[in-house]
């Protein structure tokens, strides 16, 4: 299957700034989109960055769950990030990508509407996510960093993709 056509290049690394020590307890974080917000993913989880195709229905899955895909003979769950973060399905069509990530020894694919940029991520300026009262967002976050001025909320894989990625 080929590759998602995106418009970041990966050997493009955003340094957010920071001292040689604040540099040795960085992370590189792979920023993506949904809908108008922006959400950031390790950069060590992630196994590739793949097109849409199509996937195979399972009954009796949460509706955040599109199907499956077989990827070199893995099957791998797909989850509509747009629907786990609580704000309906995603129309997805040829624009949008899955990032496939790795969960311990399980492989899953977050469907995203773009890729945007890897940014260099200091772990002294993510902040915590504010405790507000039934976000279904906030338990699939791990922290808020601001990146050139803007929002992004790094997303706890193992968390997102619970119990999808333990069965």
């Amino acid at each position: 299957m080929a590759q998602a056509q995106t418009s970041f290049d990966p050997m493009r690394i955003v340094d957010n700034g920071g001292d040689a020590q604040d540099k040795a307890l960085s992370r590189q974080v792979v920023c993506f989109r949904v809908g108008a917000e922006s959400y950031g993913v390790d950069i060590r989880l992630v196994r590739e960055i793949r097109a849409w195709s199509p996937t195979t229905n399972l009954p009796n899955t949460p509706d955040y769950v599109r199907g499956v895909i077989n990827i070199r003979g893995s099957i791998v769950p797909i989850l509509d990030v747009r629907a786990r973060f609580g704000q309906g399905q995603t129309e997805a069509n040829k624009a949008h990508v899955v990032i496939v990530v790795a969960i311990g020894a399980r492989l899953v694919g977050l469907l995203v509407d773009a890729v945007s940029d890897i940014v260099a991520v200091n772990e002294s300026e993510v902040k915590a996510v504010p405790d507000v009262s039934g976000a279904a967002a906030h338990e699939c976050l791990e922290g808020i960093v601001t990146i050139n001025e803007q929002m992004v909320a790094l997303v706890a894989a193992e968390r997102i993709a619970l119990p999808v990625a333990l069965n």
